[in-house]
């Protein structure tokens, strides 16, 4: 099956400039400059198509397309028009949701279960910016400054676009990345060049091409292929860019935001994290160990948010372990494609690598592998005519670890859970905030009481209570510290597509203003 849908992919992938996919322009290609990356598919080893990494030239070539439509063709429309062309190109992502999840399945190594999932939830966000497109991209504020009198003065506020803006994407979640980032700079009015991961660049494109069947002008919506050190540095550093939104590491992400603050660029940041899942003992347990296990398992562990870092209160320690090891056991490692997989590749044998280095070295600092014996931790190889060769691993569940370990302090961003047992409240909110990142916390209790205090306590941009890694459109995504700047979603998030401009409007006369007459 794989394979068979890898054979729907073009053997080369050309950036997508001005409505239409374009190979790279010969006029600006010099003989060193016509550089390609080799795509891999995850699940099997072998390679998927090629990408150009798009020049200097080309980018500029890019953006100037997108500042002229922005400016002629895109800032003028309404709101409510706007909003229209983000419902038709979530109708026709919809009637392609199966294909599209395949594809998705190819791009990352994710199984078919979940890929089908994210397609769903990326649509759903074309369709809630589609709402804050008419209620809230525009909308000011009206303020009387010296009284309710009809003469009074008076001061509005209007929100306009920024310009153009650049999304860079990350490649665990490809197009729910490109969504977020380019549905509300649409809705706001801006035009967007989006960059996505190298390591999975198929669902772009096809985003790209959406917008253009659903009636989005050409040049609003563009797609350039290439690394970060090339393509996505000249693009997050260029003068035409008013706005950059990306997805990523934290030395990356230290990165673009160092490069945009010498234009003065706006930036919202989403980064990684280490986050805490704590669990008391009133919580119920097989929502808890669920819980535990979306927030490990899911993605193979390659999610931002995920709760790494499981605090369970220490008289259920024993009794949560168990049962975590009896449900992580019946876990089907496999081929993506199977709607039986729960768990399937991870992104590349070298990130594999890095994952299984952190293995060894949970072990070596003197951890343990609860499901040991059941392979936990290792590399496996499915035997099925397909992925013998893909990037598999069994899930890791670590005990007797302390919070100062590495496998306890480092973003591993695969299968990998470590179990702290914990006494009182205090110490768990002192723990889970002991710290760099601040992207997510998860809560599990009867007590809501509780819940809500230690939501009020714990230094995170996104929580949850009885719950794991869920991401509603409506809510704000954010994180605190080093997980990020800004945020994605939620009606706020227009202040970040958006600048706001106040206006004074004097009723009266100013002769008298204190100079000469």
């Amino acid at each position: 099956m794989i394979r068979k849908v890898a054979s729907r992919v073009p053997a080369k992938l050309s950036n997508y400039i001005g409505g239409t996919t374009v190979a790279t322009v010969p006029e600006y290609i010099s003989p060193t400059s016509n550089t390609t990356y080799s795509v891999l598919n995850p699940s099997t080893g072998e390679h998927l198509t090629t990408i150009p990494i798009t020049n200097n030239d080309e980018i500029n070539h890019c953006l100037s397309i997108a500042h002229t439509a922005q400016q002629n063709d895109w800032s003028v429309v309404s709101p409510r028009e706007r909003s229209r062309i983000l419902l038709n190109t979530a109708e026709i992502l919809r009637t392609e949701t199966q294909p599209l999840a395949e594809l998705e399945c190819l791009d990352t190594g994710r199984p078919i279960s979940e890929t089908l999932l994210d397609i769903r939830g990326a649509v759903d966000c074309l369709e809630y910016m589609a709402g804050i497109s008419v209620t809230s991209s525009s909308v000011g504020q009206h303020i009387l400054l010296n009284g309710s009198e009809p003469s009074s003065s008076f001061g509005y506020t209007r929100r306009e676009p920024l310009g153009v803006t650049v999304g860079i994407g990350s490649w665990n979640y490809p197009l729910q990345s490109a969504i977020w980032k380019s549905a509300p700079a649409l809705a706001c009015g801006n035009s967007m060049v989006f960059k996505p991961s190298e390591r999975t660049p198929l669902l772009a494109l096809k985003l790209a091409e959406a917008y253009t069947k659903a009636g989005l002008p050409d040049g609003i919506f563009n797609v350039l292929y290439g690394d970060g050190t090339t393509t996505g540095a000249a693009l997050v550093s260029h003068p035409l860019v008013s706005k950059v939104s990306f997805t990523g590491s934290v030395p990356t992400g230290t990165n673009v935001y160092q490069t945009a603050a010498q234009t003065m660029k706006p930036v919202t940041l989403e980064l990684g994290g280490k986050s805490p899942l704590i669990i008391f003992n009133d919580a119920h347990l097989e929502n808890a160990v669920a819980g535990a296990m979306m927030a490990n398992w899911y993605s193979c562990g390659e999610v931002c948010s995920n709760g790494t870092r499981v605090f369970v209160q220490r008289s259920i320690y024993d009794a949560f372990c168990q049962r975590l090891l009896e449900r992580t056991s019946k876990l089907v490692v496999g081929n993506p494609m199977d709607p039986q997989t729960h768990v399937g590749a991870m992104i590349s044998e070298d990130h594999l690598q890095s994952v299984l280095q952190y293995v060894k070295l949970g072990l070596d600092e003197g951890g343990s592998i609860l499901n040991g014996d059941d392979g936990g931790g290792e590399r496996i190889r499915i035997r099925d005519g397909e992925c013998e060769e893909g990037a598999f691993m069994k899930p890791a569940i670590f005990v007797n670890v302390q919070d100062d370990m590495t496998i306890c302090r480092d973003e591993i961003f695969g299968p990998v859970m470590t179990i702290l047992p914990f006494d009182t409240e205090e110490e768990v909110v002192r723990r889970s905030n002991d710290t760099p990142f601040g992207l997510a916390a998860g809560i599990y209790t009867r007590d809501l009481s509780k819940a809500h205090r230690l939501a009020a306590s714990i230094e995170a941009g996104t929580l949850w209570i009885n719950n794991y890694n869920l991401a509603p459109s409506e809510l704000p995504w954010k994180g605190f510290k080093n997980s990020g700047l800004g945020q994605e979603n939620g009606n706020a998030s227009i202040n970040y597509w958006t600048r706001e401009k106040s206006i004074y409007c004097e009723m009266g006369d100013m002769y008298d203003c204190g100079y000469p007459m």
